[in-house]
């Protein structure tokens, strides 16, 4: 059957001489993976393969079979064109690290109509910002885990959990005061932190997600995003 439903791309993978395989988050079926035709061709236009980019927001019109692997896209329309994040060195190291944290912890394959919300209008909201927002990472890993099922509320769950982890980070007690603030922010809250703060604070959260979900393992993006804010 044939349905309309917003996404969130995730990534792609070639497929063949032409085609790619996309992951799209979406708004009516969850994770769903489309095989999409000759978009790597001479004679493909490339404003077609940039609506596959990662985190593309999509209007899609979709062929959708109940237990296949494998879905079809019958129209695909971008729904916001990105003002900076291609543009802007540390809004694309963001990115990448999002996508990677996103396909970690997206896995079923039904609606979730308050975690997609979130996440189109967070998306929405981090490319329109003018300002580099580098804390957004920090806000957006905390008001996640409230969608997943497994928000912290103050500093002394997240340190009582990853305690016994090896390798997890031990917060000093300035540390410890700033996780609390970032607990409770928002996008728009300035929380002042250092380079250190902010990769000390990071490495946490991400021990937190690794106690909570199962083979999150380790964020291959994470080095990019240390260099940049370094």
């Amino acid at each position: 059957m044939v349905f309309k439903t917003r996404g969130l791309v995730l990534r792609f993978i070639r497929y063949r001489e032409t085609s790619i395989i996309v992951s799209i988050y979406t708004e009516a079926f969850g994770i769903q993976s489309y095989l999409v035709n000759s978009v790597r061709s001479a004679r493909s236009k490339k404003t077609k393969i940039a609506l596959y980019q990662p985190l593309t927001l999509l209007d899609l019109v979709v062929y959708h079979r109940e237990k296949s692997q494998l879905q079809r896209i019958s129209e695909a329309k971008c729904a916001y064109p990105f003002v900076s994040i291609p543009l802007n060195h540390k809004k694309a190291a963001i990115s990448l690290f999002l996508v990677e944290v996103l396909s970690k912890t997206l896995k079923v394959q039904m609606e979730n109509q308050s975690l997609f919300e979130f996440l189109w209008e967070s998306v929405k909201y981090f490319d329109g910002d003018p300002v580099v927002v580098e804390n957004f990472h920090l806000i957006f890993l905390q008001r996640l885990s409230h969608y997943l099922g497994f928000g912290a509320h103050n500093t002394a769950e997240i340190e009582g959990q990853i305690r016994s982890m090896p390798g997890a980070p031990t917060l000093d007690s300035q540390e410890s005061k700033i996780l609390e603030s970032v607990l409770k922010a928002d996008y728009s809250t300035n929380i002042e932190l250092t380079n250190s703060q902010r990769q000390h604070l990071l490495q946490a959260l991400l021990y937190f997600y690794r106690w909570h979900v199962e083979q999150f393992g380790i964020i291959k993006s994470l080095p990019v995003l240390n260099q940049v804010f370094s």
